[in-house]
C-alpha cells in the first residue's frame, strides 16, 4: 500500500520549479490535456441550453447551502429509516477513526475502495495501514497509482502524469506484489493494460467483505447516495460486500431527484466529454438479499462550514469534481498536479484546499497564487464558481490577513510570512491612485527616464522579474494622450 501523503511538501513555486524541469511530465499532461479539453468543448457544445443549464446548476447548489443544515437532517432521517446508520465527522481525524473502527468491527482486514476524493482528504489509506488494514484502490487509474507507490495528480485521472510505458512497467514490476501478478509478456496496449488490471482486480472483488466508497451526490428526499463511473468497478464494490462504509463530504447534498437531474447532465460533459456517463450507481440503506447487509454514511465536514461562513469564498463548495478547470489552466498544465501539494490539484485546488485546511503552512498560504488569473477556468466550470474572484480574495487573506471562520470561530487571521514587500507596494498604489497629481507627475516621470529602466527589478523584486520582462513604459501617458486629442472634453483630473 502507498504509505506517500501530502504532508510536509514544499510550497507551490519550489515544487513547481522541478516539476516544470520534468519534460516527460510536461509531454504526458500537454497531450492528455489538450485531448480532453477539445472533446469536453465537442460535447458541451451540443446543448444549445448549456448556459442555462450551467446557471441552474449553480442556482441549486446556492440554494441547498443556504439551508444545508436542513437537508442534511432531512437526508440523515431518510437514511436511517432505509436501515442506515449516519456518522458526523467534524475532521479529518475524526473520519479517520470512524471508519477504522468500522473496519475493525467487522473483524476484516482488508478492504476494497472506490474512487473517493474525500478519502484522499483524509488521508484514510494511511490510517488504515497503520491500523494494520489493507486497503486496495479498483479504479484503474487510482490501480496504478496505489501499485506505482505515487499520489494522485488529477482529480479524474489521478495517473494524468504517466504514459503507457510508465504503467505497463508498474503493472510488470508491482502486481504480483498485491496479488495475481501482470501477465507474460505484457505489452502497452490500453487493452492488455486494462485486461490486466481487470484480472488482477477480480480476485479481490469476490473476496472482499468491506468497502469504502464516496459519493458523486447525496439526494436528500429519499436518502440516496449517488456514485457515477466510468469502468463498473465501483458498482462491483457498492454491492458485493457485506459491509459498504461511505464517506461523503456535507457539501454533496441535492434536495431531489430533480435536481440531481440537472449535475447528470453537467458532470458527464465537463469531465469526460460523455453525453451520459456509463455507470450510474445509486443506493438507499440496505435492502434484504440485495446488495451489502450494513451501511454507514460518514458525512464530513472538515472545514467545510468554515468556508460556508466566508460570503466569497464559500462558491467553491459547488464544486461537483469535473476537473474541467484542470484540463483548461496553462499553469496546470505546466507544473502537474502533485506540485499543489493536495488531493485537489489545478484551479479548484488552489481555492478549496486553503479554505479547507486554512493558510497557516507556506504550502497552503502559496496555492492562491498559483494562477496567471487568465480566468479560462470560470469560463468552462459547468456550475460558474468564480475561481479568479476567490483567488484574489484569497490572495489578500495571506498579504493582508483579516477576519475568518476558523473551526466554527471568528477570529483575525495575521498575515502569512514573506509578503511585506508586496504590501508595500499596494499601501503605496492605494496612496498613488487617492491623489490624481501625484499619479500624474509619477507617469510623466517614468515616461521622461524610460529609457533608463532596467529590464529586470533588484531586490525583492527580482524574484518576479525572474521570468519575465519589466513591462515597457510608453512614451506618454493615457492622460496625456487624451487631453490632446480630445481637448474638448476636459481632462483635468
Amino acid at each position: 500500500m502507498s504509505g506517500r501523503t501530502h504532508l510536509g511538501m514544499p510550497s507551490f513555486p519550489d515544487a513547481s520549479r522541478t516539476s516544470t524541469r520534468n519534460t516527460t511530465l510536461r509531454a504526458n499532461l500537454g497531450h492528455a490535456t489538450r485531448t480532453i479539453r477539445g472533446k469536453r468543448d465537442r460535447a458541451v457544445a451540443e446543448l444549445a441550453d448549456w448556459d442555462r443549464l450551467r446557471a441552474a446548476g449553480a442556482a441549486v447548489k446556492d440554494r441547498t447551502l443556504r439551508h444545508l443544515d436542513h437537508y442534511l437532517e432531512q437526508l440523515e432521517e431518510r437514511v436511517t429509516a432505509a436501515g442506515g446508520r449516519v456518522h458526523w465527522a467534524p475532521d479529518a481525524a475524526a473520519a479517520r477513526r470512524i471508519v477504522t473502527d468500522l473496519v475493525r468491527a467487522t473483524g476484516e482486514r482488508e478492504v476494497l475502495k472506490v474512487k473517493s476524493m474525500a478519502t484522499q482528504e483524509i488521508g484514510l489509506n494511511t490510517a488504515l495501514r497503520q491500523a494494520g488494514i489493507a486497503a486496495y484502490e479498483t479504479d484503474l487509474a487510482e490501480l496504478i497509482v496505489q501499485l506505482g507507490d505515487d499520489l494522485p495528480s488529477h482529480i479524474l485521472v489521478p495517473a494524468i502524469h504517466r504514459n503507457r510505458a510508465e504503467i505497463r512497467e508498474i503493472f510488470t514490476t508491482r502486481m504480483g506484489d498485491w496479488g495475481r501478478p501482470a501477465p507474460e509478456g505484457l505489452g502497452d496496449d490500453p487493452a492488455e493494460l486494462a485486461e490486466a488490471a481487470r484480472r488482477h482486480l477480480r480476485e479481490k472483488f469476490l473476496r472482499a467483505r468491506v468497502a469504502v466508497s464516496g459519493a458523486n451526490f447525496m439526494v436528500a428526499e429519499t436518502g440516496t447516495l449517488v456514485v457515477v463511473e466510468s469502468e463498473g468497478n465501483g458498482r462491483m464494490c457498492l454491492t458485493l460486500p457485506e459491509t459498504l462504509i461511505s464517506v461523503v463530504g456535507i457539501e454533496k447534498v441535492v434536495p431531489t431527484w430533480q435536481d440531481l437531474e440537472i449535475y447528470l447532465q453537467l458532470l458527464p460533459r465537463s469531465s469526460t466529454a460523455e453525453r451520459m456517463n456509463p455507470y450510474t450507481s445509486t443506493w438507499t440503506g440496505t435492502t434484504d438479499g440485495d446488495g451489502p447487509r450494513e451501511f454507514h454514511l460518514v458525512l464530513l465536514d472538515n472545514g467545510r462550514t468554515d468556508t460556508l461562513a466566508d460570503t466569497v469564498g464559500r462558491q467553491v463548495l459547488r464544486c461537483i469534481r469535473c476537473s474541467a478547470c484542470l484540463n483548461v489552466c496553462p499553469v496546470y498544465e505546466r507544473a502537474g498536479g502533485h506540485a499543489y501539494g493536495s488531493p485537489y490539484p489545478g484551479p479548484i485546488g488552489a481555492v478549496l484546499t486553503p479554505q479547507l485546511r486554512g493558510t497557516g503552512t507556506a504550502l497552503d498560504a502559496s496555492l492562491p497564487f498559483a494562477s496567471s488569473l487568465c480566468g479560462a477556468c470560470y469560463d468552462v466550470c459547468p456550475v460558474a464558481i468564480d475561481i479568479p474572484e476567490v483567488l484574489v480574495h484569497l490572495r489578500e487573506r495571506v498579504v493582508e490577513g483579516g477576519p475568518a471562520t476558523v473551526r466554527g470561530t471568528r477570529t483575525t487571521i495575521r498575515p502569512a510570512a514573506g509578503h511585506a514587500a508586496e504590501r508595500a507596494a499596494m499601501r503605496a498604489a492605494t496612496w498613488l491612485l487617492d491623489h490624481p497629481g501625484a499619479l500624474r507627475s509619477g507617469q510623466r516621470l517614468a515616461a521622461r527616464t524610460r529609457r533608463l529602466h532596467p529590464r529586470r527589478l533588484p531586490g525583492p523584486g527580482a524574484a518576479w522579474t525572474a521570468t519575465r520582462d519589466l513591462p515597457r513604459v510608453p512614451a506618454e501617458s493615457f492622460r496625456d494622450w487624451w487631453r490632446r486629442n480630445r481637448p474638448e472634453e476636459g481632462t483635468d483630473r
